[in-house]
């Protein structure tokens, strides 16, 4: 705990406060509700320490716990496809499914699936997907390679990514993606196995519902001996209470399990780094929006120079560019993926995304002062923008500097709707809104800089 005290006396950010906050963004894409990650992580924690595991693997657990969705976006455009419904529908009621058993697996399908379609083309799709193959081993691959990658990617003990790779792994070696079979699973996935489990039972039904869950799927879904350690904890009130605490409370809590010899203070190139994974996430959601804020961030980049940005200035309008669009993880596929226009409520749910970018990175000891930047990327000078109507004198540069590349970047890029837009034709349409939506300075440094050389 000393080493923790000394970094708050010094006022810095630790890595682990900049992820945990971040973890909101994974709860929507999984179609969780908020703090899902910081529960299943104290959860974990819990059945860790009373397992006795050293510092190395209490570390290790922690971050796995923490980037245990870290994959969650890579899956969601192929759901989509495969089903033609929500991602978020379909992960959230696959979590009280036991899917391994096929007369669950069957009627899971068959809620899930195509829900706008009549019964018996929904009966055609589920039939056509029983043979597919192993669709499951393929979506769940996907999502914990990709959740291991990003660990690797920050520098996470090996541990922390095979934990991951693992995480839908099952004792009797009916899990996927590799059919592992009792302590072939590391021990730290199946902490976590168990630990995601009864966080979303504990959710939907309380302490009692958590725990006939956890009976019925011992020695099938879990380890017994992991089992055990929870049924310890079962009078704990404490424990139980907290996973009901408030935001603030739980990343407290959380905070509180992370081994104090091992705390990551987040320097300025950690916080880069958590950014652009976080980016990543954002970008995988869909193959529409490939490195859709990475180049973005690189225009925002080159206009704030041209306009005579600080260098300050400048690394905080690069990291509002990459995580603008974070609220992009809770739409679903359906309407990212969509070739023909949307309805009304669809077109209300993404007028809502730069609020939920807003609001989560407000949560972000240090990236709070980017929030309003991010959330405004979508408001326009003569307020016809979303989602607060803000006018002219409500943008500061940034935020003007950030919707211009928004735009471009857009336009010239492939959406289901449209092909993309030669760099020319893409200029003339930012050209007609210059000065009435858009800033005219903004406008004028990026037809300075698409001259001078490609981003």
């Amino acid at each position: 705990m000393e080493a923790r005290t000394r970094a708050v006396e010094r006022s810095e950010v630790l890595t682990s406060e900049l992820v945990a906050a971040l973890t909101y963004a994974l709860d929507l894409t999984e179609g969780q509700p908020p703090g899902h990650v910081l529960r299943s992580c104290l959860i974990g924690m819990r059945i860790g320490e009373r397992l006795g595991l050293g510092m190395p693997q209490r570390a290790a657990l922690f971050w796995a716990l923490l980037l245990k969705d870290a994959g969650c976006s890579s899956n969601a455009s192929r759901i989509y496809a495969l089903l033609d419904a929500d991602d978020q529908h379909v992960k959230r009621a696959l979590k009280t499914v036991d899917w391994p058993r096929l007369t669950d697996r069957a009627r899971y399908a068959l809620r899930v699936a195509a829900p706008d379609s009549t019964t018996g083309a929904r009966l055609r799709r589920v039939l056509w997907l029983a043979r597919q193959g192993d669709l499951q081993g393929e979506l769940v691959g996907l999502r914990c390679e990709r959740g291991a990658e990003i660990a690797q990617l920050l520098g996470m003990p090996d541990d922390t990514a095979e934990a991951i790779r693992a995480l839908d792994e099952h004792w009797d070696g009916r899990g996927r993606p590799r059919g592992l079979r009792a302590d072939a699973i590391p021990l730290l996935s199946r902490i976590m196995c168990l630990a995601q489990a009864v966080e979303v039972f504990h959710a939907a039904g309380g302490r009692a519902a958590a725990y006939a869950m956890a009976r019925r799927r011992r020695r099938r879904w879990f380890d017994p001996r992991v089992v055990g350690v929870l049924e310890e904890l079962l009078d704990d009130a404490r424990f139980w209470s907290v996973l009901d605490a408030d935001p603030a409370e739980l990343e407290r809590e959380v905070a509180g399990h992370e081994p104090p010899d091992r705390v990551r203070v987040a320097s300025s190139s950690e916080v880069d780094r958590v950014v652009a994974a976080f980016a990543g996430i954002v970008d995988a959601k869909s193959p529409y929006t490939y490195q859709h804020s990475e180049r973005v961030a690189v225009l925002c980049t080159r206009l704030g120079h041209a306009l005579g940005a600080s260098s300050d200035e400048l690394a905080d309008l690069r990291r509002a560019a990459l995580l603008h669009d974070l609220g992009k993880l809770g739409l679903p596929n359906r309407i990212l993926d969509r070739p023909g226009p949307l309805s009304e409520d669809e077109f209300a749910l993404v007028r809502e995304h730069p609020r939920h970018s807003e609001r989560i990175l407000a949560r972000v000891p240090i990236l709070s002062g980017l929030a309003a930047t991010a959330g405004a990327h979508h408001e326009r000078l003569d307020g016809s923008g979303y989602p607060d109507g803000l006018t002219g004198e409500q943008l500061d540069p940034p935020a003007r500097i950030l919707a211009v590349a928004d735009v471009y970047e857009a336009l010239t890029a492939e959406r289901p709707y449209r092909p993309a837009l030669m760099a020319s034709d893409a200029l003339r349409v930012l050209r007609e809104q210059s000065g009435r939506r858009l800033c005219p300075d903004a406008v004028g440094a990026l037809e300075q800089v698409t001259t001078e050389a490609a981003y």
